[in-house]
């Protein structure tokens, strides 16, 4: 329980750090002003709207419709939990090896962009790797409920459960709107990118309903749209998690800011989901070559316009060692990077580095 409380307090931080490094409450220009609005409940964080408006009601109008659609994402991409009359991810899984499941659009998406993403990608990233996954879940909640008795999972278990996750095996049909797994022991964990994924769909419906300033805060995963609306300053301030950190106040957790008008930034890093045994941490990035959480990074944060890209490449690139992590950044378009290590020392692509505060001397002008 006091591992939970700890969790929430450092993804409530999370959440509203983006809000502290963008300007105080009252900037404006020509009518409109800064709010804010964030609820918890959707991907296991709190979701925070940052947005200019004419007033706090014209705020909420569009941070209440993208909550509304944010809880439908949710209960879509849940691979927990089953719900009336919705067939999601849980519903795909459990129905491995049985039949093919009919699912929504965005699921489809979701799966395809997936797919696409673990082969544009190094393969290191997998939805299929679910089965490897659930065990290191299974685990790590046992671990957080009775920590005297946390222990590791057995290699030979995992090893067993890597044999049944293979991707090329996922079978979609877009026309008939249908995902299959064709093995019983197979199933999809989607936590690479579902939320960035989620993220990415809220802010083009918001855009298309016209707001055009406004920023979403979802744990880790940060989107911007549109130029802050104020007369000092043309870009938002992200604030980058110092992972060895003090959570408990501002100053203390922040390692730099990114200034941006457009794009994501997501954070992968070791700090947000784990559980302790024997004295050592095991967080829950799981490397699928050694089984184990991956050990080169304490964070990885990186740049994109597409918060689904950003998301699922924060992740390939903290379960890759630095040379091939690095080379994975540099060759694909758009893409900027920060590596923070476990000595505390940072790498940085040339492009982060130019809108980052501290390390490149970047400003919200």
């Amino acid at each position: 329980m006091l591992e939970d409380i700890k969790r929430l307090k450092t993804l409530i931080w999370l959440g509203i750090v983006a809000a502290l490094l963008s300007g105080c409450a009252g900037d404006s220009m020509a009518g409109y002003t800064k709010y804010s609005y964030e609820f918890l409940g959707s991907f296991d964080t709190v979701i925070q709207f940052i947005g200019y408006a004419k007033s706090q009601d014209d705020l909420e109008a569009m941070a209440k419709s993208g909550e509304t659609r944010f809880m439908e994402l949710h209960r879509l991409f849940d691979i927990y939990n089953t719900y009336d009359g919705i067939n999601n991810i849980k519903t795909i899984n459990d129905n491995a090896g049985i039949k093919p499941v009919r699912v929504s659009q965005e699921i489809i998406d979701l799966v395809q962009f997936s797919k696409e993403w673990h082969d544009k990608s190094s393969g290191t990233v997998s939805i299929a790797l679910g089965p490897v996954l659930s065990i290191w879940h299974e685990y790590r909640e046992r671990g957080l409920e009775n920590p005297e008795g946390a222990r590791l999972p057995p290699m030979e278990k995992l090893i067993e459960a890597r044999k049944h996750c293979d991707i090329s095996k996922i079978i979609v049909d877009p026309d008939a709107h249908t995902v299959f797994l064709p093995e019983k022991n197979m199933s999809i964990d989607v936590g690479a990118v579902a939320k960035g994924f989620a993220v990415e769909i809220v802010a083009k419906e918001l855009q298309e309903q016209g707001y055009s300033s406004f920023l979403i805060s979802a744990g880790g995963n940060v989107k911007v749209v549109g130029r802050p609306m104020d007369s000092t300053r043309s870009k938002w301030g992200i604030g980058i998690l110092d992972p060895g950190g003090d959570m408990q106040n501002q100053e203390g957790s922040t390692l730099d800011t990114l200034y941006i008008n457009q794009g994501s930034a997501v954070t992968s890093g070791d700090y947000q989901r784990y559980y302790t045994v024997d004295g050592r941490m095991y967080h829950h990035l799981i490397d699928p070559e050694t089984l184990m959480p991956a050990s080169y990074y304490r964070s990885v944060t990186v740049y994109a316009m597409d918060s689904a890209e950003a998301d699922f490449l924060s992740t390939t690139l903290f379960l890759l060692p630095y040379e091939k992590s690095r080379k994975l950044a540099d060759d694909m378009e758009g893409i900027e990077a920060l590596w923070v290590f476990p000595d505390g020392s940072i790498q940085a692509t040339e492009g982060m580095k130019s809108m980052l505060k501290v390390l490149g001397g970047a400003t919200n002008k």
